[in-house]
């Protein structure tokens, strides 16, 4: 009884297009966010820890993916990787310079694709046409949309710096040039309930998606969330309820669609709370557990009607 056999994840979806395993390579890259450098905002978003930033303090984008190949060539023994520029706002940055990094990353030999991590308010028409050239030339591209929730007030109460609106244009403008575009989704957000993740998830489906990422809200070090939740102004999701959403979301998600991640964790050196956020495998097991004694899987429960609110 696995993950996979209830859940359509980006492994399984690798393996089944490129014949064997695909790693995902993650990359620092030096870049900034508007939420934080004072386009948009000061203090980023309230459960962004900035104070892990630090651009002068990377090796090259060559060096990242090539020592981190070579960990996971050794440990499983695979020769195909996607490079993930995962920190902050990759996409921030003029097409010429963003052009350069990413042609730095897929020369390296073994991999085979981009996965890009952005704001839906930091990409332009140009990105998307750059994400395009390299999809044509036969590599794997993903854009990856930080949406995190389809409710405005809620946007604005964790200090996000955009709106629904932000991810509705870019989404659609990606998805009419045929890139795979993954969201990102966070149960736990302060004033929400189960009621909101299934709204927020419905209409993600409306718009279209071809993946999706679910992050359990958690408490690192440095950050306003944390000064709210040291003050008691935030109580974090229990594991039991966060495993429960998750797997209503996947009961309600299309199977075509590619779920590339059911959790997501904090190392124990900036973790303040909850404390399972560290335990990726215990989450992973008790929602396999979940979906398998309520004897459903991805799409059982598409379309049904929703909670009120």
């Amino acid at each position: 009884m696995v993950l996979s056999d209830y859940t359509n994840t980006f492994g399984q979806y690798l393996l089944r297009r490129y014949g064997e395993r695909v790693h995902k390579l993650t990359l620092n890259a030096g870049f900034s966010c508007p939420n934080r450098d004072g386009t948009k905002g000061r203090g980023g978003c309230t459960f962004c820890n900035n104070k892990s930033f630090n651009p002068n303090a990377r090796d090259s984008i060559t060096t990242q993916l090539e020592m981190g190949r070579e960990i996971i060539k050794k440990r499983t023994g695979a020769r195909l990787f996607i490079a993930y520029f995962q920190a902050y706002t990759n996409t921030y940055a003029d097409v010429k310079h963003l052009s350069t990094l990413y042609e730095e990353a897929i020369a390296v030999p073994g991999i085979i694709g981009l996965s890009i991590g952005t704001r839906p308010d930091c990409v332009s028409e140009a990105v998307l046409d750059l994400l395009v050239s390299y999809q044509k030339q036969g590599y794997e591209i993903w854009l990856e949309l930080g949406l995190q929730s389809a409710f405005d007030d809620t946007l604005e109460r964790i200090q996000r710096g955009h709106g629904f609106a932000e991810y509705q244009q870019t989404v659609l403008a990606a998805r009419q040039r045929g890139l795979s575009v993954c969201t990102h989704l966070i149960i736990g957000l302060p004033g929400e309930e189960r009621w909101h993740n299934l709204m927020t998830l419905e209409r993600v489906l409306e718009l279209g998606v071809e993946g999706l990422k679910l992050h359990p809200l958690h408490v690192v070090k440095h950050t306003i969330l944390a000064k709210q939740w040291q003050e008691g102004l935030y109580h974090p999701m229990d594991m039991s309820t966060y495993v429960s959403i998750a797997a209503d979301l996947i009961e309600r998600t299309p199977p075509d669609i590619v779920y590339h991640r059911v959790t997501a964790t904090a190392s124990t050196d900036i973790l303040q709370a909850p404390s399972w956020c560290h335990k990726k495998w215990a989450v992973l097991n008790a929602i396999t557990t979940t979906l398998h004694h309520r004897n459903t899987k991805q799409g059982s429960n598409y379309g049904t009607c929703l909670p009120s609110g």
